[in-house]
Order: structure tokens, then sequence, then C-alpha cells
């Protein structure tokens, strides 16, 4: 079903006004409110190189498993070789923090207690169960040496980084857990951008503000197998994944290609994008070229920043989208490849104008579409932007609905990563943005769930414990509604989202079935599932 909004509301959008003539939802900014203290810095008092510059973003995670969303915020530290000298009464005042979601709305500062306040110049946490015992592990990246935090389960985290072999001392800016060989351990995958040079190469226009990625060599990603006895291997070469000059921004892990097993699409600054396929034998090989997926829209080179997958018109394909510095690129995927659509969808004009970074797709008013929020701000920098929500026409266009969805987007920020969960549990998705050497902003979604809804909680169970089933595929039908998307909560830029599944369903008052595909291939159904619930499935598996 098409949907568009009425003449006098596409009046009043071009007025900048509040449109009365569609019930839409609004986002509320809460982050006082809710307790929230946190706030970004780049370790230095002045903006002078692309370290601190490529700022951070956070992560969703249940780490008490009370069932409500904890938030674990990245924040940069005074650094040598990074850091000016005016900055050294920083050092020791910075660090990373957990924030410990009460129930009701609001969070407790739990860092102290927690142990997990990595005190390095930090860019993202990235949360899973890497040991199979129930409880969420935290894996740091950093410009330096990435830490990994065990999940003790009492509401505190051990650093296990040297047994572990994940202290990986590249400049590392994202990381996707998946598990790749099918053994039942989460492997993980970690992209890592450039050799930063201290400072020494200052070859540039004043105005530029600082050197581009261009100026610097880059660095190549790493792939870990995970061993289940709480270590990895590095098994880069072995697997295929070696790019001895990657400038990776993002990563994630979707099944693009139908295969039945996931695939690794790493977004890189100012080169080409690899889509790695797994080959079914423990390797994997690059096809983003011949998927369409490795260039811009014009064949160019582009600054590609997070990457956002999902189903956007609904046709059994995962379609991506990739905003840079100065334009976007959206691709649809089908049968035979990926097509640009960035202009035939509506968002050249809207987007053309901004810097961006985070792109987030999730159904915000609950209609069965998936609508399109990025964050902006300039990259070289401290220049404020507003940010973006597009609205999903269910036609293959967007509709431009920022100016009607709140007071929050008509302020501007230094925008960088961005996060979206259904943190208070009421049925529609919020947002966390965070900002550059500033407060983050954390967005309720009020009236997103006026529409029905449906939430996934896919787990498998090992004897130690359950943990989310990442990899697995759901498919949700109600009616002539179908919608399917992948359990991969990292994802956009330098962040991760909630774990369960979220799928909007409209007005449909049944669904008549819930198809998982489990990360072994192995497919369950359930049949006239009840809307508006978390619906939690569970797999038993030995190991």
């Amino acid at each position: 079903m098409t949907r568009v909004l009425t003449a006098a509301c596409l009046l009043v959008l071009g007025m900048g006004a509040v449109c009365p003539a569609e019930d839409l939802p609004v986002f509320a900014e809460v982050t006082e409110a809710a307790g929230i203290t946190f706030k970004h810095s780049y370790g230095d008092h002045k903006l002078d190189n692309i370290v601190e510059g490529s700022g951070a973003g956070a992560c969703f995670l249940d780490y008490d498993n009370d069932g409500f969303l904890d938030i674990y915020f990245a924040n940069g530290a005074w650094t040598r070789g990074v850091s000016h000298n005016r900055g050294r009464d920083l050092r020791g005042k910075l660090r990373n923090e957990l924030f410990r979601n009460n129930g009701d709305g609001t969070f407790s500062d739990v860092t102290g207690k927690s142990g997990a306040g990595d005190e390095t110049f930090s860019t993202g946490g990235w949360a899973a169960d890497y040991d199979n015992d129930g409880d969420v592990d935290i894996y740091v990246l950093n410009y330096a040496r990435n830490v990994l935090y065990r999940n003790n389960g009492d509401g505190t985290f051990t650093d296990v980084t040297e047994p572990s072999g994940l202290g990986l001392p590249r400049w590392s800016l994202h990381a996707v857990w998946l598990d790749y060989n099918g053994d039942g351990w989460l492997d993980v995958y970690v992209a890592n951008y450039l050799k930063y040079d201290d400072g020494r190469f200052r070859d540039f226009y004043p105005a530029a503000g600082y050197p581009g990625p261009l100026s610097y060599a880059g660095e190549p990603d790493a792939l870990f197998r995970n061993n289940g006895n709480g270590t990895f291997t590095e098994v880069t070469r072995e697997a295929g994944v070696f790019g001895d000059d990657g400038r990776a921004m993002s990563v994630t892990a979707a099944d693009l290609t139908n295969a039945g097993r996931l695939g690794i699409y790493v977004t890189n600054d100012a080169m080409e994008n690899y889509y790695w396929a797994q080959t079914g034998d423990g390797k994997f090989t690059d096809l983003a070229l011949d998927l369409n997926l490795a260039y811009g829209e014009n064949g160019q080179n582009v600054a590609s920043m997070g990457p956002a997958v999902g189903d956007i018109d609904r046709n059994g394909w995962l379609d991506v989208f990739v905003p840079d510095l100065r334009y976007c690129t959206l691709l649809m995927g089908g049968a035979n490849g990926w097509d640009f659509k960035t202009q035939s969808a509506g968002l050249s004009v809207v987007m053309g104008q901004y810097t961006a970074w985070a792109p987030l797709l999730f159904d915000y008013d609950n209609d069965g579409w998936l609508d399109l929020y990025t964050t902006h701000g300039n990259a070289h920098h401290e220049y404020v932007e507003e940010d973006t929500l597009v609205r999903n026409n269910g036609d293959g266009t967007f509709e431009d609905v920022s100016e009607v969805s709140g007071p929050y987007f008509h302020e501007k920020y230094v925008g960088r990563g961005g996060a979206y969960a259904d943190f208070d549990n009421d049925g529609d998705v919020d947002l966390l943005i965070i900002n550059l050497n500033d407060r983050p902003n954390l967005l309720r979604n009020d009236g997103g769930n006026r529409s029905n809804w449906i939430q996934v909680d896919a787990r498998l169970e090992f004897p130690g414990g359950a943990r989310t089933a990442i990899g697995a595929r759901v498919t949700v039908t109600a009616g002539e509604l179908k919608q399917m998307a992948d359990l991969v909560p990292m994802s956009g830029y330098l962040s991760q989202h909630d774990h369960r599944l979220h799928f909007g369903l409209g007005k449909a008052g049944r669904i008549d079935s819930v198809v998982i595909r489990w990360p072994d291939g192995e497919t369950e159904r359930r049949e006239d599932v009840s809307p508006n619930q978390v619906l939690k499935l569970v797999k038993k598996v030995k190991q």
C-alpha cells in the first residue's frame, strides 16, 4: 500500500511548521531527565587531527539480564602523539562510562562498580557473549590496544585482554561479532582505519583543518576465530579477508546474497568497500565489485561511513544505505545485484547538503516500512548541522519529516555515532545520538506504539547459558505485510543497536507466522502470534 502525506501537510512541511494533517510520532529529548551525565571528549581542547575528528559511538546492551537495555559510552582520552600539550590537564579525567537502565525511564552511572571504564582513546564498545555463559561481554576498540571485558555475572567485568589475544594494537574503529565457521562460538571481525603519524604531516591548507585519510597509509582489518576456551586466534589471511591498504570506517554482517550465511560488509574511507562472502569452507571472497557494492553512485571512491542494512522495499532482499561526507548511496537489492536508487528515492536533495555519519534504518512509526535517520556534523571542524529523519512512503521514495518530528530536529550538533533501541520497552524504537566533544542526545519515541508491533528476542541456549542468536534471520508475515531482518546489532557508525529485532505491524491484529532461520540453517515456525509483545525464541545447542 502506498502512503503519501496530504497536500496540506506537504505545504506545512515546506514552511517548517508542525503538521497537523497526519498523526506522526515525535521524539522527545530526555537525556537529562533520564539521568545520563556522560559527555564525550576527544581528549583535547581543540580539534586538530583525524584521530580526534573521527568521534565515537555507543552500545546498547543488557549486561545484567534484567530485560532493560543499558548503555556503554565510548570516550576519548589525552593521548601522547595525538593530543596537544595544551590538553594535558585532561589526563586521567576521561573514561568510558556504563549506565544501567533502572527500568523506569532513568539510568544510573555504574562505571566505577562495573570496572569497565577503560581510560584509553576509545571509539566504541561491541557487546556479545563470547564465552556462552549467559551474560554479555564488551569488546572495546581503541586508538591503541583494544580491551576485552568479561562479564562476571554479578554486575562487574574483568579485563581479560591479555589471555584472550584480542589486544590488537592498531587504530580500530568498529567490530562485528559472528559465528563464521558454525562451531557455536562467536568470532569477531575488527575494522581498522589508518596509520596516524603523530601529527608529523602538516602539508595542507589551514582552511581544511587537518589532513584527510589519503595522507596516511591504511591499516589491514583482522578476523579472530574464537577457540572456545577464552582465547582467539587471528585468521585474517587464512580466511581470505586480508587487505593491506584498508581504511575501514565501519563494518556489519548480513546475508546480502540470501545464501544462508552471513557475509561481512566493510565501508572504507576514500577507497572501494568490501563484501566478504562466505564460500562455505571457512573462507571468504570479496564480491563487492560483482554485486555493485564497492563504489558510490557515480563510480567514485567516496568517504563511506557506517552502513545500514534492511529490506526497505520488502522484496525479500536486503538493501544498503551508506552515507558519506558530501553525499550518500542507496543500493536496492535483488536477484541480479544492487541498483543505485539514491535520486529516485528522493534522498539526493535531502542528504546532499550534509556531512553524514551514522545511518539508522528502523520503523519509527510501526507501519511496516523502514524509515531512515542520519546524524550530521562537519568532519574537520566543530561546525554544527541538524540531523535528518526521512519516512518511507512504501512506494520506493522517502519523505523528509524532520521538521515535524520534535524540537530536537531544530537544533544542531556535531554528530557522529548513533544507535536505536526500545530502551523503555514500550513498543516503539528510540534513538541515542553521540555528538563530538559534547553531550549525547537520548530521543524517546512518543507515539510510535499507536500502531502494532512485535519484537523477536532470539536466543541460543548452551550448557552454560543462553546468548543472542547472532546470524539468525527472522521473517514476519501478517496478511500482505511480509518483513525480514538478519539479527546483527552491530552496524551504522561505531555503534550497536537493540539485540531484539523490531517489526512494525500497522493495524494488523494478528500475525500469521514468525519464521526464524537459525544460524545453523534449521528453521522454526510459529503461527497465529499475537502482536505487541516480545516474542522469545530459544534453540538448545549441544556443545
